[in-house]
């Protein structure tokens, strides 16, 4: 058997082995700058308390780890809630192309519920929708996406965290 044919079986078998879906799921990282500006009537967030929850949600969706998300805006200091806390944010997330400097990708299902990740709770519903759709729908190769979350202003009880989606993302 000649060595080019051996490579290709070797990569078929790997990518059996490691769940890449198919030759044609690759991608390229393609780079976001977004501004968010959280307005919600249940949760206030600290501006760093806000940074670290989007953070969160960034790297469980599928953003490469070296997101970067910077509060600002914030009136109050010393970690108290400000009903201004705002973030910066820049991150990549890899996008579906065939040619150039492809990295192989994979198909990953993302799901935040009511404490899954362990730090989300009820009271991040808001955040969540929010984040749904200022940052998901725009900034990620997604698909299969189902919502069922639904928020009451002003309480937590009768919220419900349920977001669930398809996310291209790096193979491993």
């Amino acid at each position: 058997m000649s060595a080019p044919i051996q490579r290709l079986l070797v990569l078929c078998l790997a990518s059996l082995l490691t769940g890449v879906a198919s030759a044609g799921d690759t991608g390229v990282w393609q780079k976001h700058e977004l501004h968010f500006n959280y307005a919600g009537f249940t949760t206030i967030y600290s501006c760093d308390g806000l940074a670290d929850k989007l953070k969160l949600l960034l790297i469980q969706a599928g953003a490469r780890p070296d997101a970067k998300v910077r509060a600002g805006g914030c009136a109050e200091l010393s970690g108290r809630p400000d009903k201004m806390a705002n973030a910066s944010l820049v991150f990549y997330t890899l996008a579906p192309t065939g040619n150039g400097d492809a990295v192989p990708g994979q198909w990953r299902k993302v799901s935040f519920t009511n404490g899954h990740p362990r730090e989300l709770q009820t009271g991040d519903c808001e955040l969540v929708e929010q984040f749904r759709e200022v940052v998901v729908k725009k900034a990620f190769t997604t698909r299969n996406l189902e919502d069922s979350t639904t928020c009451v202003p002003h309480q937590a009880s009768g919220s419900r965290v349920g977001l669930r989606f398809e996310a291209l993302v790096a193979a491993p």
